[in-house]
């Protein structure tokens, strides 16, 4: 059985703007440090290049032992994401996310949240490469995407 919740922060003060959803897969909160498919909860955070916040939580519990299920019930809870940082993913977990356009980001240095946010930013101020603008146009454009 595949359980997932979802838990968002609201706040109508937030400007938005060109922004994508990111998860990170941690088991303290603080750092990315956990295997995809062995995390049970992803920090999600809205990230522009001006501005970013925690936006919410979710949560995945899997029983059973089906590889599949695991990894399509992670896939499902973060659909929304543009990119998901893991500590570690194994190849049938990242075809999986790549195809539903969400790109797997492995964390080798389980370095805080907070910086890979910064760092993220850094690079969307300046020149973003092409696969990484397209995902931060995601949930901009529905049905555009290629």
């Amino acid at each position: 059985m595949i359980r997932t919740r979802r838990f968002d922060i609201i706040d109508s003060s937030r400007k938005r703007g060109l922004c994508m959803k990111v998860a990170f897969a941690s088991n303290d909160k603080i750092h990315v440090n956990e295997h995809f498919g062995r995390a049970e909860q992803f920090m999600i955070w809205e990230v522009g290049p001006e501005e970013a916040g925690f936006t919410g939580v979710v949560q995945v519990k899997t029983e059973g032992d089906d590889e599949a299920d695991r990894i399509e019930s992670r896939c499902s809870g973060l659909a929304d994401c543009a990119l998901v940082y893991v500590a570690e993913i194994g190849g049938p977990a990242a075809a999986r996310l790549v195809a539903k356009k969400i790109h797997p980001i492995k964390s080798k240095e389980r370095e805080p949240i907070t910086t890979v946010v910064a760092k993220l930013q850094e690079v969307l101020r300046d020149s973003p490469p092409p696969w990484l603008r397209k995902a931060l146009l995601k949930g901009e454009r529905p049905g555009l995407e290629a």
